[in-house]
Formats: C-alpha cells, structure tokens, sequence
C-alpha cells in the first residue's frame, strides 16, 4: 500500500512540474516556415511561433559569410534573463537524445539573440528533424518555466531556397560602399581603372537596396589649371556620378551633389601622386535603419 502512495505522489509531483511549463511550438499542421527577404544583398527565413512571436534567421551582403538568429518576441524580456537553447527530438521521435547548443543571457526589453556558430547550428538540427527549444524562466514569476520550440515540419523546402539565397550574396555590404572615394585621370570626367570597379560595385548594390534615403556626391579637383576652369570639372565629374546612380534606380531627388573645385585638398599639389589623390569624388549614402 505505501509503495503504491509513493508511486501516485511522484506522479503527482511530476504532473505538477509540467503544469508548471509554458510550451511554444508549433503543431504540425501549423509549423510554417517562409523566406521573407530573397536577393543578392538579404536573405530571411522567418518561423511563426503561436502565441509568442517569430523565429527569424538573416544573413546580408558583406566580406564574409554571416548568420544572425533573432527570437521575436511578443512580449520583450522584463529582466535580464538566462536561457538554455537545447536541440531536442519533437513528441513523434521518441528514444531521440537531446543535445545542448549554447547558454544565453536575454537582455530586458530586447529580442532574443544568439551567436553566429548557435545559429548554424539550430539550422542543422532543424535539418535534421530536431526541434531546438529556448528554456528560461518566466520572469514575472520564476517558479514557472518557459519552453519556445522551433518546429521542423514544413522547414526542408524553405531551406532549400534559403541556402540558395546565401550562395547569390554580394561580397560586400552596405558598409563597404557607404563611402566610396573615386580617383581621376588628370583633367576630364575619365574615372581610373580602380575607381571605375569601385563605381560599378555601388551601383550594384544600390539597385537591391530600396531603403537608400540619401546620397551626397562631392567631387574635387587638383590645383593645376586655372580656378574658375577647376570649378567647372568638378562640376562635371559631379554631374556625372549622380547620372550613374540615377541610371542604377536611384530618384534623382535623393542625390545631392556639389562640385568644389581646388577647396579642400586632401594632399599637397607638388607631385604627381599628391595631384592624383586630390582629384576626387566622395560618395557618402545614407539609409533607414
């Protein structure tokens, strides 16, 4: 008889502590996953988690290949929060043994993040038919814990067209191209080798980026030459990026140019190279964040 009392107490123990789990995943009629940015300078998988919020992975253009996981919360963080991102089997692969990825640290008030490595790796599991799960406690009351699963049914396709997407990135990103410095043969509107590259790589980039708010074209020149005659190419030189980046997309309205003439050298005059570096337009791009 008292073996049989302490069979139902642990029982009952055990219902307790899971009644004391808050559980977030998506059903299998419900997981649904979808890319939500798909071009060379973005790519975004996004994964609706119900009654909490979205998972969401990203990677942009740039130098080297990136990852960033966001956890979009519903309600943000009250507290600083520790978490544990742990890959564990979904209820129809039971025997399945679960694998730790990373702790976390949650700030108040912020989305979830999590490493770059973290991130590969959840991509993996989910690949794999795993369920990565976020584990904290509830932090407006911490006796009850919190479980937040990412659901692997529906994940195969999407991600198929999410690696793809990595594949067609640009080698550089906004912040390479944000100012962009072009150099000049002497006299004229004939750009150099180097500084025509430079050109067609943010012409690139600005016809993908739609959430380019402003761009400032300053052109320059050296000092050899009259004045009044410097004033009118770098005029020119202005003119003529701006009719570049127009032709890339980019409203008119939106570019600001300006031709300074010999003001504002950035080297002495003497020398040949000092001359060269002072012929110059400097493209400065602004955009919302």
């Amino acid at each position: 008889m008292w073996r049989k009392a302490i069979l139902l107490s642990s029982l009952g123990f055990v219902c307790s502590a899971q009644a004391d789990l808050q559980h977030y995943v998506a059903s299998l009629d419900d997981s649904m996953w979808r890319i939500s940015q798909n071009s060379p300078i973005e790519c975004r998988l996004e994964h609706d988690i119900p009654d909490y919020g979205k998972a969401v992975f990203t990677s942009r253009a740039g130098k080297d290949l990136n990852l960033n996981f966001t956890l979009d919360m519903w309600n943000k963080p009250d507290q600083v929060t520790n978490a544990e991102l742990i890959s564990k089997a979904p209820q129809w692969r039971p025997g399945v043994n679960e694998k730790a990825i990373t702790k976390l640290k949650y700030q108040k008030q912020f989305n979830g993040e999590v490493p770059k490595q973290a991130a590969w790796s959840m991509l993996s599991e989910l690949s794999k038919g795993m369920q990565p799960t976020f584990y904290y406690a509830d932090w407006y009351n911490q006796n009850d814990k919190v479980a937040v699963g990412l659901s692997a049914a529906n994940f195969g396709g999407q991600y198929r067209q999410f690696r793809s997407c990595l594949s067609t990135l640009l080698p550089y990103g906004f912040d390479d191209i944000a100012f962009t410095v072009l150099n000049y043969e002497e006299g004229g509107t004939n750009l150099t080798r180097f500084s025509k590259q430079q050109l067609n790589r943010v012409q690139e980039y600005l016809s993908y980026d739609s959430d380019v708010e402003l761009i400032f074209v300053d052109a320059y020149t050296d000092s050899y030459g009259g004045r009044s005659i410097n004033q009118r190419v770098s005029e020119r030189r202005a003119d003529s990026v701006a009719d570049l980046l127009v032709a890339s997309g980019i409203e008119e309205s939106r570019i600001h140019k300006t031709g300074h003439g010999e003001r504002r050298h950035v080297a002495s005059n003497n020398l040949v190279e000092e001359r060269a570096r002072n012929r110059r337009v400097v493209i400065k791009i602004s955009k919302s964040i």
